[in-house]
């Protein structure tokens, strides 16, 4: 009997439990059938944020041929299954995702400047954008006859500097020493050099004087321009950069501490052109177009109103989208409006989340590399919560319009701009810890009052007054306009003010992050119970990210600033740095105090040239740092002693091979392999800018042996 054949199978039971389980989450995707085509743009997307989180070639075309793999075990489920398509559909939409980024970063972006250069150049003014807020003009050029730099360079002149006859298409000669646009300057920091890389800017840089003109400009400025200082002229005092902003979408006038309180009041997605902005100039065409025509008795009867009014409000979107710079935000919002407006044409419900998902589609194939941006995160993220929130059967019972009496009506939509509010910023409140760590918490309710107050006074006060601009009537409007900005001011610094206005964490990792959003996703896109499923993720996402230890050492990646945790908050090397360092240092560390001085520390004992420091870790722990702070020859066997008694050095230039620390030595030949450094003492954690290996084209890479910095030591 051991050796007969078993009458039934070993496999039959895990066979027969894999048929019901798959027979449940057909019968669950059935149900979901209107919120699975939701997933087409973030199947796209993985296959893009892939592209910029794996290192290198061999890797983004290992997840190619993975994402092809899984479609061919999708082939392989029973056929007419709704898991089978999603699978076969979503693998391949990944695989295209991860294609057409890499396939763009190849054919448009442009290689970085490979080293600091100090050149004498000439070149051909291609664009302008006045900075006033910082007293200069932004300038980008093509240089002549220079096949050694890039083909595109950003250089700012000072407003001092500016020669008559700077506009497009002039020509300049001027002395300038061009960098590589500058990568993070710590770990979780903003990278420039990969928005400059798809922006086509090779090198910025800013002009020495003289700054001579070789060929004038002819041209006229473009309308943007002329709107934008045609505002400035109108409207005076810190209101006039906001109102510039609200038209143009240039926030080039706003001074830092208004856009300060701005992002810290949570009203910062008022000064970019976006969805609010847009719907309120398609909204007032429509208006005014159905008004006029219906001031015809033919008209109103024998036209089409809504439709002839749709097509204007359309072309006025499609221009203001233009006018303003045509940014993330301003297409998709454009894209949306277009989509309802052909919705409400053809008398149908446009307002729906497969409007959004189509709006990330167009935007996604176009500008792939919008998706690792806040704008494209928190814009998208934003209207996804808004609808979902508004197709919700109970919110939508709430909020509807109802026989009662106008008290009643107040209070419902105060309640319901509120709950609105507060669904915009706890989603997010995710993606502002890990771009900005930190995130608002009084925004809901100062949206409240700065909703309306953008909405029906200032932007319609502002658009009369340039419509009676053209008749020289405008002065009256312009005045009101202003008393409205900084009512809107009043209320940003009073928020911003307030001890609960932010709240700040230190760096979150992009894992972390990733299964965060992924999380939000499946809260916001499903419609069943099992949608809560999602919390999870998004509350551990969270949970870590306030919980984490909070690094103790930020190095910038020139190793000039080293801001220091203390028991007393955070101190930096060089206590004249400026405010941007100090806001970089500030942020990734999670701080929201002010940097003291690392040499006036009780523990410290500085020189001018030499500065060393002990703190203590999380455990207990003491710590030796100390750090070079000045270009001067230091006796050997001084500095030795020094470095032996330190458990970590660091150096804004190339330290000597017989400086031995007992943990760490940070200097300029190291820095140039990692960029800047974040060093958590007690986990012995240090994380990098720039990872072993990677070869995304805006990374720079010195040919080898070239630049190498000699020790001054």
């Amino acid at each position: 009997m051991a050796f007969e054949p078993r009458q039934t199978s070993l496999g039959g039971r895990p066979a027969a439990l894999a048929r019901v389980r798959l027979d449940r989450l057909e019968r669950w995707l059935e149900r979901e059938r209107e919120q699975i085509g939701l997933w087409v743009p973030i199947a796209l997307g993985g296959g893009i944020a892939a592209w910029f989180i794996l290192p290198h070639a061999m890797a983004w075309l290992a997840f190619c041929c993975g994402t092809l793999a899984m479609a061919c075990i999708g082939a392989m489920l029973p056929v007419g299954g709704r898991l089978r398509r999603m699978m076969v559909v979503g693998a391949i939409l990944a695989c295209m995702g991860c294609l057409l980024v890499w396939g763009k970063a190849m054919l448009w972006g442009q290689p970085p400047l490979v080293r600091a250069t100090f050149v004498q150049m000439t070149g051909d003014v291609v664009a302008i954008r006045p900075v006033p807020a910082q007293a200069m003009v932004r300038v980008m050029l093509r240089p002549v006859d220079a096949p050694d730099l890039p083909a595109v360079i950003r250089v700012n002149i000072a407003d001092a500097d500016v020669p008559a006859g700077l506009g497009e298409g002039a020509r300049l000669r001027f002395r300038v020493r061009l960098m590589p646009p500058a990568p993070p300057s710590v770990p979780g920091g903003y990278d420039f050099a990969a928005r400059a890389y798809f922006q086509g800017i090779g090198a910025t840089g800013k002009a020495l004087k003289p700054v001579e003109i070789v060929i004038p400009s002819t041209a006229s400025p473009p309308l943007r321009a002329q709107l934008f200082g045609h505002i400035l002229e109108q409207v005076d005092g810190s209101a006039e950069g906001i109102a510039a902003a609200l038209a143009t979408g240039d926030q080039g006038a706003i001074p830092e501490a208004d856009a300060e309180a701005m992002r810290r009041g949570g009203l910062a997605h008022l000064l970019s052109i976006s969805g609010l902005h847009v719907t309120a100039l398609i909204g007032a065409v429509i208006f005014l177009l159905m008004r006029v025509m219906a001031l015809s008795q033919r008209a109103a009867l024998g036209w089409p109103l809504m439709l002839i009014a749709a097509a204007g409000g359309a072309l006025a979107g499609i221009g203001y989208t233009l006018l303003t710079g045509a940014e993330v935000p301003t297409v998709r919002s454009c894209v949306a409006a277009l989509l309802v407006l052909g919705g409400l044409a053809m008398g149908r419900d446009a307002v729906t989340l497969r409007l959004v998902a189509t709006g990330a589609l167009v935007v996604l194939f176009l500008w792939p590399e919008a998706l690792v941006g806040p704008s494209f995160q928190m814009s998208f993220a934003a209207v996804t919560a808004l609808v979902a929130l508004a197709e919700h059967p109970r919110f939508r019972a709430f909020a509807a319009a109802r026989d009662e009496g106008a008290f009643r009506r107040l209070v419902r939509g105060l309640a319901v701009t509120l709950a609105t509010g507060i669904a915009v910023e706890l989603v997010l409140m995710p993606i502002a810890l890990f771009h900005f760590h930190k995130a608002g918490l009084l925004g809901a309710f100062a949206n409240l009052i700065a909703i309306p107050l953008t909405t029906f006074v200032v932007m319609p006060l502002e658009a009369l007054a340039l419509v009676l601009d053209v008749a020289g009537l405008g002065a009256p409007f312009w005045w009101l306009t202003q008393q409205a900005l900084n009512l809107l001011l009043l209320l940003a610094h009073g928020v911003a003010a307030s001890p609960m206005a932010t709240l700040l964490a230190p760096t979150m990792g992009m894992g972390l992050f990733g299964i965060t959003v992924v999380g939000l996703l499946w809260c916001l896109l499903w419609r069943t119970g099992w949608r809560w499923l999602g919390l999870a993720p998004v509350l551990i996402g969270v949970a870590v990210t306030f919980t984490a230890a909070p690094p103790d050492i930020l190095i910038t990646g020139d190793g000039r600033h080293v801001a220091v945790r203390t028991g007393k908050g955070m101190a930096i090397l060089r206590d004249r740095a400026g405010d941007y360092v100090r806001d970089v240092l500030s942020e990734s560390a999670g701080y929201d105090g002010e940097l003291a001085a690392i040499a006036d520390l009780p523990d410290a004992r500085c020189s001018r040239d030499l500065c060393a420091v002990g703190v203590k870790d999380g455990n207990g722990r003491s710590w030796r740092l100390l750090f070079t702070r000045s270009t001067v020859l230091i006796e050997r066997s001084d500095f030795a002693r020094d470095c032996a008694a330190a458990d970590i050095v660091v150096s804004d230039r190339g330290l000597p091979r017989w400086c031995h620390p007992r943990w760490m030595k940070i200097d300029r030949r190291l820095l140039a392999r990692t960029g800047g450094l974040s060093i958590t003492l007690a986990k012995g954690e240090v994380h990098t800018v720039h990872r072993v290996g990677d070869a995304h084209p805006w990374i720079v890479r010195p040919p080898r042996g070239s630049g190498r910095p000699k020790s001054q030591l």
